[in-house]
């Protein structure tokens, strides 16, 4: 179990949007920010046959999930597959379906813009895509 990098005493729930450590509370952050160091960002990678760049997340699985959704948590290994697939590629080149992923992204209430956006064929066959290749192991066939 990961410990607030403030105080060391609590589990933390938040992530500082500059350096990245983990603290538990608002009382923490304040203590924190005055210290706070910005981590350099890696550059934006850029789609392919595009001069687009993808916008750089600083977000990780790690600060959406916490040890309770571990059971949910798809493996690295198995998330490093989707980059490799060919199909999957194609798909994102479509401009309809990467402002699809936009705008779930930017959605107020993520839940309500997935529901929405299953109703889209193209993004139930990305979904599909996806959960294909990370679920090769457990035949997945829908």
């Amino acid at each position: 179990m990961q410990l607030c990098s403030v105080c060391t005493e609590q589990t933390p729930k938040y992530r500082c949007p500059v350096c990245k450590i983990r603290y538990c509370s608002l009382v923490c952050y304040k203590k924190h920010k005055d210290s706070c160091l910005p981590v350099p960002s890696p550059p934006a990678p850029t789609v392919p046959g595009s001069t687009a760049t993808i916008s750089a997340d600083p977000w990780t699985a790690d600060d959406l999930l916490h040890e309770d959704d571990i059971i949910d948590k798809v493996p690295m290994d198995q998330l490093q597959l989707l980059d490799q697939s060919k199909e999957l590629q194609d798909l994102l080149c479509n401009p309809h379906l990467r402002q699809l992923l936009r705008s779930i992204d930017n959605a107020e209430s993520k839940d309500q813009a997935m529901k929405a956006a299953m109703q889209e064929p193209l993004f139930v066959e990305f979904s599909d895509c996806c959960l294909k290749i990370v679920n090769q192991d457990d035949n997945f066939d829908e």
